[in-house]
């Protein structure tokens, strides 16, 4: 049976490509995935402002939920059937960041899905190491989701939200949404502020309370909301100038400002708000093994609501389109690649 795989080949150009089949080496795991999805740094690579660093022809995809296929010799605790996902780092284990105890930073790390290749395919051999269980019963389109939950927690964490807190969230995109939610359910009291008048309406469906930078003066509100005292926490997820501002500009004294968003070029910074208000800033990249079995158990329970986060799902001969539909923007929150035979249908 051949497999199939999409391959992003120059800028804003997919191919379709039989995948590699051969069997999973020591420590290894083959998995068929069945839902992928894409995130910002996938449309960062479509559109090819990383090709300094992918290697030609890559196949994309770190999101991703599907069922174990077989397992290579000296893999413990693994066998065909398993719902998985796959926490997708590789770290060296020499580094002085490994050694210091943060693998997730790794000096030298390969990233599956950008430094190597990716799960938009039909089989996709990983590192055993690399797998985190499924609740079986849980959908695994839901299960596609734990990833970029795992980087909320991750957020969270890093920023040390207490409960009572009043924290906003700057940019209501996916990892916005999922950093209000897991907030929330940290106890936080959350607002969101976004351009989106779709995304705000799904923050509110979520219960969540959104505001326009467009039409309304959000440091304003958070004055009013605060008392005066401004945010303990900002998160700034936007990625533009006038997200940094705004996360600034609402924190309070000894607030805490967590840096999300990859942002493409250096930004203008108020460093005298910074020294007025003894602001900290802290930085939020990836996650480790904890986190990501947190983000199980929050999608497991319904505290993220996958299903509502999912805006629609594609073919994986389609894959093309979904690209196209996240960069046009509009109603759209997530879109899914569904890589399934049934989906896609292998060829013999």
């Amino acid at each position: 049976m051949t497999t199939l795989s999409v391959r992003y080949t120059a800028p804003r150009t997919l191919d379709t490509a039989p995948a590699a089949d051969a069997p999973p080496g020591p420590g290894e795991v083959e998995i068929a995935p069945a839902f992928v999805g894409i995130c910002g740094t996938d449309l960062h690579i479509f559109h090819g402002d990383m090709d300094a660093r992918v290697t030609t022809p890559a196949v994309l995809g770190h999101e991703m939920a599907g069922t174990v296929v077989r397992v290579g010799s000296g893999v413990a605790g693994w066998r065909p059937g398993d719902t998985v996902t796959v926490m997708p780092l590789d770290w060296d284990d020499t580094c002085p960041a490994c050694l210091a105890g943060h693998r997730h930073v790794c000096q030298h790390l390969d990233f599956i899905g950008i430094d190597s290749p990716g799960a938009m395919q039909q089989r996709w051999t990983v590192p055993a190491a690399t797998l985190v269980r499924l609740p079986a019963e849980l959908p695994l389109a839901w299960g596609a989701l734990v990833e970029p939950t795992a980087v909320a927690v991750h957020d969270v964490g890093r920023a040390a939200v207490q409960p009572g807190e009043k924290t906003v969230v700057v940019g209501g995109g996916p990892v916005g949404i999922l950093i209000a939610l897991v907030a929330r359910a940290a106890g936080a009291e959350v607002r969101v502020v976004e351009l989106s008048g779709y995304r705000r309406s799904l923050a509110a469906e979520l219960g969540l309370t959104a505001w326009d930078p467009a039409a309304q003066d959000v440091p304003k509100l958070v004055e009013e909301w605060t008392g005066g005292a401004g945010a303990a926490v900002a998160f700034e997820v936007s990625g533009a100038a006038a997200g940094v501002e705004t996360a600034v500009e609402v924190l309070g004294v000894r607030g805490r400002l967590c840096l999300v968003a990859i942002h493409p070029r250096p930004r203008e910074i108020n460093l005298h708000r910074f020294f007025w208000r003894e602001l900290t800033l802290v930085g939020a990249r990836l996650y480790d093994r904890s986190d990501f079995e947190r983000a199980v158990a929050l999608v497991a329970d319904g505290t993220v609501p996958a299903d509502r986060l999912i805006s629609r799902t594609v073919p994986l001969a389609d894959a093309a389109s979904a690209f196209e539909a996240l960069e046009a923007g509009g109603d759209v929150m997530k879109i899914l690649v569904d890589c399934t035979d049934d989906a896609l249908g292998a060829t013999a």
